[in-house]
């Protein structure tokens, strides 16, 4: 499992602009405490003018270049060798000799790169300054630095406006330092220039003004978290409160709440900073801090959304009278919080003895919010307590409403599914099936639309037989448009040119204060591309829990788009886990779904206990299967020895329980002991009911987690099941 991680090895990754922050502003700060000119447009309104003799692209066309972007070259030249000689596709012609170009610069063949380059940006104008770049690298190799630097002097005089231009600086300030400090103005969120900055500050790190461009354009950086010490440490009397708001941003990002609140309280005075105070005091268990900066809040900003919220956690701090009259107010003044004061009060009612008062607010929240997630909340508990009790018709009574009344809450696939399952129990066949079939409809990408699948007779696996599949597999051979972004970051992006892409976008977005859904999707497209897979995972996830209403019918309609399934579901290392799962004979989605869940897809990553790679493979463990197989030279941070361990140790746990692979998985993340306690314990006739038994919530979240990662990638890359689907209009 995953868990808090650490991540090892010396590999190299691009890092990423924090854009949440409110205070993430080009000019924040610099003009003043810095002393240096920021151009905020620079890098971002450049686009390629169109005329008739140039080719332009059409995203939705054809293309046999874009198939083999992820093809390797010695592979997919020949075939781009070929395309670049046609006449019948001008744009194709155009990426092929392109990509062809980048081939030999990265074989050091700067001629053979000229020749590929030779007036293409007049062809292909939506990477013309790219091109000059690649065409001035070129120079560089064939020994003629004049002709490279007046090339990419060229960039910077005719293409100011495009990123492509701090590239072009970073260039020429490898010859003279001037081109960096003119980066450094104009362009301090590309991530050449970071480097340029980064290089500066391990010269001399006493810089205040790089070190604060690193904390706005840098937050992702692996040592950020030095970055912040340095600053608090030794400039804190310099700060502004925009950079003191800017580092409370990046504590309260890296988790450091306690040091998040001392930051927020020297920013701006603003109910968002107010609120951050006290809660990071709050999480930190500093709760005298935290009780006198919610009142802070609730005096300063009487009205403001946070501030509801804010009078919900003060209650959970003070004597149950003072809660009560808390959680009054927020009833009254604050309508989405209102159902949670409700519930809240009526515990307090419960522990002082007053039933009575405590059934009326509940009923009060019941009646007065039933489309609010904690109402739906409260019913699913009542509903689980009655199943319990074998009140399977109460049970169904209290569960109805939640999927009617709250469609998008998690509980809703969950509570239909059970509906089904006690309709079942009932000897209610047909109302039983139409709940396994709505599920489905409504819920495609739930865990419980598998289970109403195997419910429903479906072909799609069992947890006794899902093993033995083995499924038609469709791997998308193109890369999807990004729904964000400018024509030339699009373009290098479906090319496989993801260094320039990274810098291109990164540019684009320097000044936003606040990614929009497109945005933040498009920049997890980039980390999955690079194989940064954990962070683009979790941030196609974060997506989910935006709260304000534009940015939730923005994540509901991407949803819609098969590529926000495909990133969120993706498949590295497909040969690798495909050859090892066949060897071991494994249901290859199986496998992939349980190293999704295990390490995201971060080779070198490594737990707080020591499980090591993609499948999270114990160094114990390792020693052991190299006796078995005979194996002593591996390496459990290679992929490759690390699938072919993790799938040999999940073909032992098969064994181990009759191939039953709910108890396999459940045994990969409790271990054999306890597994073995609850199939003593627990009835395993159904194993719906077995898996609700778990009495680690952990390990029950773990098996539903794993086998709604196998679902999914069901769905999305069996054409069998997707034909299944399509028929339900469901995807």
């Amino acid at each position: 499992m995953i868990g808090h991680v650490i991540i090892t090895g010396g590999q190299m990754k691009r890092v990423s602009v924090n854009y949440s922050s409110p205070t993430f502003i080009i000019g924040l700060c610099l003009t003043g405490l810095l002393g240096i000119s920021v151009l905020a447009t620079k890098g971002r309104n450049w686009q390629p003018n169109a005329s008739d003799n140039q080719t332009q692209v059409d995203p939705n066309s054809p293309s046999a270049v874009l198939e083999l972007v992820d093809a390797e070259p010695d592979s997919r030249n020949p075939q781009l060798q070929a395309i670049a000689t046609e006449n019948s596709n001008r744009l194709d012609q155009s990426r092929a000799r392109y990509l062809l170009a980048m081939s030999h610069l990265e074989a050091y063949e700067g001629g053979a790169a000229l020749e590929q380059l030779d007036n293409l940006e007049k062809d292909y104008p939506v990477l013309a300054p790219h091109i000059l770049i690649k065409r001035g690298r070129a120079h560089e190799l064939s020994n003629n630095e004049l002709l490279a630097k007046t090339t990419w002097q060229q960039v910077v005089k005719q293409y100011p406006e495009s990123p492509a231009s701090a590239e072009a600086l970073y260039r020429l300030g490898q010859y003279d330092d001037q081109y960096i400090e003119q980066a450094i103005a104009q362009y301090p969120a590309h991530p050449r220039t970071q480097t340029s900055i980064r290089a500066a500050l391990e010269a001399n790190p006493n810089q205040l003004k790089l070190l604060v461009l690193r904390l706005l354009y840098d937050a992702d950086a692996p040592d950020i978290g030095t970055v912040r010490e340095q600053l608090v440490d030794n400039y804190s009397d310099q700060l502004t409160p925009e950079v003191w708001e800017a580092l409370g941003d990046s504590f309260w990002d890296g988790w450091q709440y306690g040091k998040a609140a001392k930051a927020y309280e020297k920013a701006p005075s603003t109910s968002r900073n107010l609120y951050r105070v006290a809660r990071g005091f709050h999480i930190s268990d500093e709760n005298r801090n935290a009780r006198r900066a919610y009142r802070t809040l609730i005096e300063t900003f009487p009205d403001a959304e946070e501030t509801g919220l804010g009078m919900r956690r003060l209650a959970s701090l003070v004597k149950d009278t003072e809660a009560i009259a808390y959680l009054d107010q927020v009833y009254q003044k604050f309508p989405e919080e209102a159902p949670d004061a409700l519930f809240s009060k009526a515990k307090i009612l419960d522990r002082l003895g007053s039933g009575q008062s405590a059934e009326q607010a509940r009923q009060m929240a019941l009646n007065g919010f039933k489309n609010h997630e904690a109402t739906s909340e409260f019913r699913w508990k009542r509903a689980e307590q009655y199943a319990k009790e074998g009140r399977f018709d109460k049970a169904w009574e209290w569960a109805q409403p939640i999927a009617v009344n709250t469609p998008s809450h998690s509980l809703a696939a969950e509570s239909v599914f059970w509906i089904g399952k006690w309709a079942a129990r009932l000897n209610r066949p047909e109302d039983a099936k139409q709940a396994f079939t709505t599920v489905i409809a409504d819920y495609p990408e739930s865990y419980y639309a598998w289970r109403a699948a195997v419910q429903l007779g479906w072909g799609v696996g069992s947890f006794t037989s899902v093993r033995d599949l083995q499924p038609t597999i469709n791997i998308p051979k193109v890369r999807p448009l990004p729904p964000a972004g400018s024509e030339t970051f699009q373009e290098l992006y479906r090319l496989g040119q993801d260094f320039d892409a990274w810098n291109e976008i990164n540019t684009e977005l320097a000044d936003r204060q606040e990614l929009t859904v497109e945005e933040e999707f498009t920049s997890a497209l980039l980390k999955l591309s690079q194989g940064r897979y954990l962070k683009g995972i979790n941030t196609i996830w974060g997506l989910s829990q935006r709260e304000s209403q534009g940015d939730r019918q923005a994540w509901l309609e991407l949803r819609q788009r098969p590529d926000y399934w495909y990133a969120l579901f993706p498949f590295p290392y497909s040969e690798e886990i495909l050859r090892h799962s066949a060897d071991n004979e494994l249901n290859p989605l199986l496998v992939v779904s349980l190293m999704r869940q295990e390490s995201r897809f971060e080779k070198e990553i490594q737990s707080p206990v020591g499980a090591t790679g993609l499948m999270q493979v114990m160094p114990a463990t390792g020693e052991w299967i190299s006796d078995q197989i005979d194996d002593t030279e591996y390496s459990l941070n290679n992929p490759e020895d690390n699938i072919q361990f993790g799938t040999w140790y999940l073909r032992y746990t098969h064994r181990e329980y009759d191939d039953n692979s709910m108890l396999a998985i459940a045994s990969y993340n409790a271990g054999p002991g306890n597994v073995a306690k609850w199939v003593r314990k627990y009835d395993l006739s159904d194993p719906d009911f077995f898996v609700e038994q778990i009495p680690f919530k952990e390990t029950k979240g773990y098996v539903e987690s794993v086998f709604a990662n196998y679902w999914n990638y069901q769905r999305l890359y069996n054409p069998d099941l997707q034909a299944k689907l399509q028929e339900l209009d469901a995807f």
